[in-house]
């Protein structure tokens, strides 16, 4: 493990240890070189009641550059906690990476239009009812014969497709800055990202096919289903050159066995016609499934990102 990787997950841990923060808005790690475009990908369908959708992100490694972490469905740490992704910050001619965190309502996340409900700003592919999570099928992949707790949103819908896959915010990126509810968002009790989480970077940062200078801005595994499970690539077929997971079970299968067979999505800020090219359709998926965003975010003032920043 490199350097910062290290440094990384030693400061996760310590984190883990506190468990709950407040408002999140440190920045953990500076750099002088911009994250590439978002990539282009199928997201996996989910594979349990309960699951929530993480945005792949791009992470950093001192020595090799930027690496990119898939994404992928986890178990929220606890019933009403919602996932604020990871974004990349432009300020004071350095580029920030602010980690994610779990809480009661969505933060701010940069502008950042990772696609399947993160539009660039709350989230629109599902909500909380009775302690059980509800998934919009409008914009997340769910297997509706296997998790029952779901209904149809369209107004979440962006059917505008740009051209943009930008992946940080500020000056030659996204130009957004906080509304009053994710600034108030910000400042509720939080928990850091899990155990589970952390060992998903860590596993992404020994994989060389994973890094933009492998790969050129397409890693090997894009998303997967779940941590240490299967991996697969923008197009949605198992990737075979990836060390994430389980990609030696069901090579043969892949992508198109049962409920782990993605389908056509409208993926993050752009992508809706590659997606639609590319990606395999699922039969037993709703027939209201349109992988789609919520519109980006509309605040054209660019918010500088500080170089270090610390917790409330």
């Amino acid at each position: 493990m490199k350097k910062i990787a290290k440094i990384f997950i030693l400061l996760s841990v310590m984190s883990f240890a506190a468990s709950k923060i407040y408002a999140q808005v440190s920045v953990s790690i500076s750099v002088n070189t911009a994250p590439p475009p978002l990539p282009v990908y199928v997201q996996p369908v989910c594979p349990a009641d309960g699951y929530m959708w993480v945005p792949g992100y791009w992470a950093y490694d001192d020595a090799d550059g930027y690496y990119w972490v898939p994404g992928v469905w986890v178990a929220a740490p606890q019933p009403g906690y919602l996932w604020t992704p990871a974004y990349w910050g432009f300020g004071g001619g350095v580029y920030g990476f602010h980690p994610g965190y779990w809480g009661l309502h969505v933060g701010f996340y940069g502008g950042i239009n990772y696609g399947y409900g993160y539009g660039g700003y709350g989230y629109g592919g599902g909500r909380w009812d009775g302690g059980h999570f509800r998934y919009n099928t409008a914009v997340v992949n769910v297997n509706t014969t296997v998790v029952h707790n779901t209904y149809v949103d369209n107004t979440v819908i962006n059917n505008t497709v740009v051209n943009n896959h930008t992946s940080f915010n500020g000056a030659g990126g996204v130009n957004a800055q906080p509304r009053p509810e994710e600034q108030a968002a910000m400042r509720e009790q939080h928990i850091a990202p899990t155990s589970e989480q952390a060992n998903h970077q860590q596993l992404a940062s020994k994989d060389r096919n994973q890094f933009a200078s492998v790969n050129n801005g397409h890693p090997a595994a894009a998303a997967m289903n779940r941590v240490g499970g299967r991996p697969f690539n923008e197009q949605g077929h198992v990737a075979t050159t990836s060390t994430l997971g389980r990609n030696g079970a069901g090579i043969n299968n892949g992508a198109r066995s049962g409920t782990n067979r993605p389908i056509n999505a409208n993926r993050p800020a752009n992508n809706a016609a590659t997606q639609r090219q590319n990606a395999q359709p699922q039969p037993q998926q709703h027939t209201q499934q349109q992988r789609a965003r919520q519109q980006p975010h509309p605040n054209n003032n660019p918010k500088p990102q500080q170089q270090r920043e610390k917790h409330n």
